[in-house]
C-alpha cells in the first residue's frame, strides 16, 4: 500500500483548514486545538512549511500563520515536496535514490517511472482550494461522488 507519512496526512489538514478560513491568523496552539493534534506536532509541521515558503508567519502578541500564497496556488504535491523526508517516489529507483542494485537491468523501470509520473501528476492537479471543496471524482462515462454510498454496481463474490 502506498502511504504518505503521518506529518505530511497532518500539515495537510492543517492547510487545509487554513484555507478554509483564509483571513485569518492562526496559532499552533488553535490549529491543535480545532484539529485536535498535539501542540508540538502543530508547530513542527509549521516550522517545515514555512521553511518551504507553504506559510508565512507574523510574530508577535498578535502573531499567526498564514498561506504563503493562495489555496488555488498550492497544490498537495507542494505539501508532500515540503513534508516527506526522501524525494518522491513510488520505488526506489523512480524517486532517483540509485539504491536498487538492479536497477540498471531493471525491466520494470521504465514503467514505475510511468506511473510515478501519473500519481506525481494527479498530486500537482489537486489544489488546496480542492481539498477545501473537493470535486466529485471524475472518470470518462461515469461520475461518483467523493461522499456517500459508492453508485458503482456491486459484483457478487
Amino acid at each position: 500500500m502506498l502511504r504518505i507519512s503521518k506529518l505530511t496526512d497532518y500539515g495537510t489538514l492543517i492547510m487545509t483548514h487554513m484555507a478554509g478560513l483564509p483571513d485569518r491568523l492562526h496559532s499552533a496552539a488553535g490549529l491543535a486545538e480545532a484539529l485536535g493534534l498535539g501542540l508540538p506536532t502543530v508547530s513542527k509541521v509549521l516550522k517545515v512549511l514555512a521553511r518551504h515558503e507553504l506559510v508565512t508567519s507574523l510574530r508577535g502578541a498578535r502573531g499567526g500563520y498564514t498561506l504563503a500564497r493562495p489555496a488555488q496556488a498550492i497544490s498537495v504535491a507542494d505539501i508532500v515536496d515540503a513534508l516527506e523526508e526522501q524525494p518522491f517516489g513510488l520505488t526506489e529507483c523512480s524517486a532517483g535514490h540509485g539504491l536498487c542494485s538492479i536497477e540498471s537491468g531493471c525491466r520494470i523501470r521504465d514503467n514505475w517511472l510511468r506511473i510515478n509520473v501519473v500519481v506525481r501528476g494527479a498530486l500537482q492537479e489537486v489544489s488546496l482550494a480542492d481539498m477545501v471543496a473537493p470535486r466529485p471524482l471524475a472518470v470518462p462515462g461515469k461520475e461518483f461522488p467523493l461522499h456517500g454510498p459508492d453508485p458503482r454496481p456491486k459484483h457478487p463474490s
